[in-house]
């Protein structure tokens, strides 16, 4: 068995798109759009798995679109995706440069978590052992619901 992918729904593409590509930093790997089922699906990879992604073997997160209105809540019922990243406070310090909240910021030096603009859930882990806590991060309070 091998992992595929992730699906989550989205109510606006291309905020979507903004936030998984231009502020987390994701790729888009395909795109299909269906006109009979009235969806879109975007297939999204991270940087380092982009040879895997060539060949179809990266876990993907698969935005799934659908054309007709339809408001989804209740995105923590989903659980979360996590992607490790080489540097926790420079990767928080980055999106909230963007405009995205920390919800859970990352004191240890290890975890944090962020939401998606349909709530879901994003953890980030630091790659290998945890940075030496720092400020100021060590200080910050959790915001929100992750």
């Amino acid at each position: 068995m091998r992992y595929l992918h992730t699906m989550v729904r989205v109510r606006d593409l291309n905020e979507s798109l903004d936030f998984y590509c231009n502020k987390l930093g994701l790729l888009e790997l395909n795109r299909i759009d269906s006109a009979a089922g009235r969806f879109t699906l975007v297939y999204l990879y991270a940087p380092l798995d982009a040879e895997q992604a060539t060949h179809i073997n990266a876990p993907l997160l698969e935005l799934t679109y659908n054309w007709d209105s339809e408001d989804y809540d209740g995105g923590r019922n989903f659980g979360h995706l996590a992607y490790e990243v080489d540097n926790i406070y420079q990767s928080c310090q980055k999106l909230m440069a963007a405009g995205v909240v920390i919800n859970r910021p990352p004191r240890d030096g290890h975890m944090a978590f962020i939401r998606s603009p349909d709530h879901i859930s994003i953890e980030l882990l630091q790659k290998g052992t945890a940075l030496a806590p720092t400020e100021p991060w060590q200080s910050m309070v959790n915001t929100g619901t992750w």
